[in-house]
């Protein structure tokens, strides 16, 4: 979930912005049914009723709606646009759109659940014929010297002013990814294709593919980066790559676990694999670095992944095994009683009020309880 200023960048991006808003155009006609997944503050919506559209379905689960909502009112489209305050895959619709719109992305369109939401909009909210937007994504891995980037990683633990040893710490660093942004003059290969998101017939969200580069300008090789180009609709589109217009999207910068000086065609091969587990995408990037010609020195092989850079205590690990017993703790017990008391009878008063006599240790006041059940009951009640 995005901060209003996080939404505010976005919608101040006139690479992103403009490029959705042509193709908006090219497709909302009058009378057209439109839906919108992950709305934000409603701003594409707003543009579709502007555009002809009768009815505009806004989906958005973050609170970030209610703006949405005041936006449709004070531009005077709050009949024509009505909001679901949840996640796509729980909505029902009353009838089908010619126009699907939506900007699941983070850095690169693999982002938590961007690609199971959209094959489950394309099924059950897509007319016949109709359009989503974006169309098709498609990623591209370059091989960088990135130093600054690189160094914001590693140098804190690296450069150590009382001299200790901080290499576990490093070790796991290197397997972390993060939003960058690498000018074009810092690739040292072209761009490699990694995979294409075809909207219109992705089935699986997990991608795996190899990449081979002949190194093109020598330096030194800090890691991948991986960057986007949109296809909307036809002919209109826009890209998150080095080479273009700064965009909210910046690019993802895969670290190696150190710095390899590479010369002019010199082999690098990455096996570069995203896989989808519970809500968010695990990546695993696997590189090997041929030596020179003639160098005589041996190759270079990292294997890398961001399980391999999480930080787990073995009291976490152990409770987590198939062998362990578990039994539930005080706070376990508090949970599971304010939701058996969520039968839909009770209101939040009641059960405020119950488990402030039922856990006096933990709310000595029956307002404090209040607002642990308004929690527990904004993330698990309808």
């Amino acid at each position: 979930m995005y901060s209003l200023d996080g939404y505010g960048s976005m919608v101040a991006d006139r690479v992103r912005v403009d490029a959705y808003a042509e193709a908006l155009r090219k497709t909302v006609r009058a009378g057209s049914v439109v839906v919108e997944i992950g709305t934000g503050p409603g701003v594409f919506a707003v543009l579709a009723c502007q555009l002809g559209a009768s009815h505009v379905y806004a989906i958005e689960p973050s609170e970030i709606i209610q703006v949405a909502r005041e936006i449709a009112a004070a531009n005077g489209y709050t009949d024509k646009i009505e909001f679901f305050e949840q996640f796509s895959h729980h909505v029902t619709l009353p009838t089908r759109a010619e126009v699907i719109v939506s900007d699941l992305r983070g850095v690169l369109p693999l982002l938590e659940r961007h690609i199971p939401a959209i094959i489950d909009a394309r099924r059950r909210f897509l007319a016949p014929g109709g359009t989503l937007i974006a169309r098709k994504d498609t990623l591209w891995a370059a091989i960088a010297e990135a130093p600054k980037p690189y160094g914001e990683l590693v140098d804190p633990w690296d450069h150590n002013a009382f001299g200790q040893d901080l290499s576990p710490a490093r070790r796991l660093i290197v397997n972390h990814v993060q939003k960058v942004s690498v000018d074009a003059d810092r690739l040292l290969t072209v761009g490699r294709l990694w995979t294409t998101l075809d909207y219109n017939r992705v089935e699986n969200p997990d991608v795996r593919g190899s990449l081979e580069w002949r190194v093109e300008r020598g330096g030194t090789g800090h890691g991948l980066v991986v960057w986007f180009d949109a296809d909307l609709v036809d002919g209109i589109g826009f890209s998150n790559a080095p080479s273009g217009r700064e965009t909210v999207y910046g690019s993802l910068f895969f670290p190696w676990p150190q710095p390899v000086p590479l010369v002019p065609c010199q082999s690098v091969t990455v096996n570069l694999d995203a896989k989808l587990i519970e809500e968010d995408y695990v990546w695993r990037w696997s590189t090997r670095i041929e030596p020179p010609d003639g160098s005589g020195v041996p190759v270079i092989h990292f294997e890398q992944s961001q399980l391999a850079g999480e930080v787990l205590s073995r009291a976490k690990l152990h409770r987590r095994a198939a062998t362990y017993v578990p039994r539930l703790s005080e706070e376990g017990r508090l949970r599971r009683r304010a939701l058996e008391l969520m039968d839909g009878r009770a209101s939040l008063e009641h059960i405020a009020r119950q488990l402030t006599t039922e856990f006096p240790q933990r709310f000595s006041k029956w307002e404090q309880a209040l607002s642990y059940v308004g929690a527990v009951s904004q993330e698990y009640s309808r």
